[in-house]
């Protein structure tokens, strides 16, 4: 494990009780009054699960799971949003917070190292898999955790039922200088390509993979244009747009490091991990501004990048999205 994960994984403790992972920050410290999410719990069950189960990625992985496994009702739909008082304040859904409940279920049931700890996640799924979303971002999301259940169980059943829906759910990418299936760049837009070559690689599809493949390609030289990595602003980008965009936030460079990594297992192209070095290198201050963007001693990552400054907060989102950049960087682009 690297010091800047090691160090995250301290500031992700700090940002936690016993129920679970607070969603924001005021500074270095939780704001407790906002509650939590399952949206952040789940992407700390997927970091925390490609991690060995021992210390403080031990224990938080625990509270990732059972926080996530208590926002699924007996239909397979995720709560979201929970109160100071352990109570639920939202409706059961399929919407994003459901995709990432997924793709940590689906990480932890492949790849933890606790074979407790796989089997519960493996249940969650099972349930999960009953349902669909109309939410492309969700049904992204959901994508890549079933695919890594398909990669060590073998592509069948409810599996291979939902991996086939999902690659339905993302259109046809036009030729053009616009290779990308919508009309407009949203958020999370690699999580959409690792998703088709996710599930493309599963099922065992070539079209698809290059699909994602084109689509990714096509994102990660639009991203780099400017020498460094400069991810699509919280407000989208359409295709008349040009320059750098704000507010840019780390979440958009993890999706970007993860689509990376996986276009490098699937295709073992070492090129693709310049893409996940530039993420990387992002967190680093080769971004927009040439600003650091996480503080060295609390471990934290900062929230946003605007156009004239760092968003200083630290919140669970962002540290995350830190953590899961340098697990990917360490995999393949010898960072520590």
């Amino acid at each position: 494990m690297s010091d800047v994960i090691s160090a995250a994984f301290a500031h992700l403790e700090h940002m936690s009780d016993e129920r679970g992972l607070f969603e924001h920050a005021d500074m270095t410290e939780p704001r407790v009054e906002g509650g939590y999410c399952t949206d952040d719990n789940a992407r700390l069950l997927v970091v925390t699960s490609r991690e060995v189960d021992i210390g403080r990625a031990g224990s938080l992985s625990r509270l990732a799971l059972r926080f996530t496994r208590d926002a699924q009702d007996e239909h397979g739909k995720i709560h979201n949003r929970m109160g100071l008082s352990g109570e639920w304040e939202d409706d059961a859904t399929t919407e994003d917070c459901w995709g990432r409940a997924m793709w940590g279920f689906g990480v932890c049931a492949a790849r933890h190292t606790n074979p407790a700890m796989r089997r519960w996640a493996h249940r969650a799924l099972t349930n999960g898999l009953r349902q669909r979303s109309s939410w492309s971002r969700a049904t992204a999301f959901a994508t890549i955790g079933v695919a890594e259940v398909a990669a060590v169980d073998g592509c069948t059943g409810a599996v291979r039922s939902f991996l086939v829906d999902s690659v339905v759910k993302v259109g046809q990418v036009p030729s053009g200088d616009w290779s990308w299936p919508e009309p407009m760049l949203r958020y999370a837009n690699a999580s959409v390509a690792e998703a088709l070559i996710a599930a493309g690689s599963a099922i065992r599809s070539q079209s698809d993979v290059d699909r994602g493949l084109r689509m990714l390609d096509w994102l990660l030289q639009l991203e780099l244009a400017p020498g460094h990595l400069s991810v699509v602003g919280s407000n989208g980008r359409t295709r008349d747009e040009r320059g750098p965009q704000f507010d840019q936030q780390p979440i958009e460079v993890a999706a970007m490091a993860d689509a990376c990594w996986r276009a490098r297992e699937v295709t073992g192209d070492p090129e693709w991990t310049r893409g996940i070095t530039a993420a990387a290198d992002w967190f680093a201050g080769a971004n927009d501004l040439g600003l650091r963007m996480y503080d060295e001693e609390s471990g934290g990552s900062y929230d946003g990048l605007h156009a004239d400054r760092v968003n200083l907060n630290q919140g669970a989102e962002s540290t995350l999205a830190l953590v899961s950049v340098f697990q990917r960087a360490t995999r393949y682009a010898a960072v520590s």
